[in-house]
């Protein structure tokens, strides 16, 4: 399986990329989002950054990533990838994705960022370092949740074949690896 993780200037390549290979995939890592989804069985979105930056540098590649996931094409956004399927975030000025309906919210815990180690449903201990949160209107595309500091959010979501995850499951250990693995399968069958 063939994996484009979109390189927009805001994102974990290297370790995303060895870790997409290390559960068996084809890793290539494209700037130009026509053929990140040309070339690909499954587009990976990955993150670490500010919203605000991220979507200014995503630009015109904004609705060939929308289209692409409207018509099917298999997604998954990581962190801020994830949040990126969104419109709008408090976080910045301008527009992502807009795939999904909602809004990126700041956490209101005390300690933030959430950084560290965080039970996720029943997918176990993931590792977090966000200060943001996905906030679905539709909260039937939220497939895992978990809280910080009692405040309960997304923690992974699915709609059609994009699945967004709001930890780092290629820093998340073996467990985290499995799942990349298995989400990769699921998305793309």
């Amino acid at each position: 399986m063939k994996a484009s993780v979109f390189d927009y200037g805001a994102g974990n390549l290297h370790s995303l990329s060895r870790s997409l290979t290390e559960v068996g995939l084809t890793v290539q890592v494209e700037t130009d989002a026509a053929n990140a989804v040309r070339g690909s069985d499954i587009l990976v979105l990955p993150g670490v950054g500010a919203f605000g930056q991220a979507a200014d540098r995503i630009g015109e590649a904004r609705s060939i990533l929308r289209d692409a996931l409207r018509s099917g094409h298999p997604c998954l956004g990581i962190c801020l990838g994830m949040q990126l399927f969104f419109a709008t975030s408090e976080e910045g000025e301008g527009t992502g994705i807009g795939l999904l309906e909602g809004n990126v919210t700041r956490l209101a815990g005390r300690r933030v960022p959430h950084i560290g180690w965080t039970r996720v449903d029943d997918l176990g201990e993931m590792y977090f370092a966000h200060t943001y949160a996905c906030r679905p209107a539709d909260p039937t595309v939220v497939t895992a949740w978990t809280s910080h500091e009692g405040e309960k959010f997304a923690a992974m979501i699915r709609t059609s074949r994009t699945i967004g995850v709001q930890f780092h499951p290629e820093k998340s250990s073996r467990l985290g690896l499995a799942l990349l693995a298995r989400l990769c399968r699921e998305v793309t069958s």
